[in-house]
């Protein structure tokens, strides 16, 4: 990002439209459109949007005929970290711990789910530096 320039994040409106290209790869604005549940925004709306992804470097195009094919140009692990480490820092005091914590209480994340997470943390620790055990013994 350029010195200077303000952080740039999806918009609702932007969101879908990043989704299908990276669902479905290049497409026209027509097929885009036809992506989207009932009722449809217009055309134009769609083609202002994916303008606008353009503009921030999000999405580029190729001519095809006379018309233009997008694709994304961002990659969605880019916005899937920055998103989540936005929520973490907003939401939850920048822990990664309360984000569980509250995962847990709330019954979105089993005990098993949470064993996989312990197991797989521990695999990484132990890859890193020959590290064993979880410090939780």
């Amino acid at each position: 990002m350029k010195p200077g320039r303000k952080r740039q994040v999806l918009t609702e409106k932007e969101a879908p439209i990043m989704h299908m290209l990276w669902e479905n790869g290049a497409m026209f604005v027509r097929e885009m459109v036809e992506l989207y549940p009932e009722p449809k925004p217009h055309f134009n709306t769609v083609s202002t949007l994916v303008r606008i992804l353009e503009d921030k470097g999000y999405v580029g195009h190729e001519v095809v005929g006379t018309s233009h094919r997008f694709y994304a140009v961002a990659k969605k692990q880019d916005f899937r970290d920055r998103s989540l480490s936005d929520v973490i820092r907003d939401y939850f005091d920048n822990s990664y711990k309360s984000v569980v914590s509250a995962l847990a209480q709330e019954e979105k994340i089993s005990v098993e789910e949470l064993r996989e997470i312990i197991d797989l943390v521990e695999r990484r620790n132990s890859e890193k530096g020959g590290q064993s055990g979880s410090g939780y013994e």
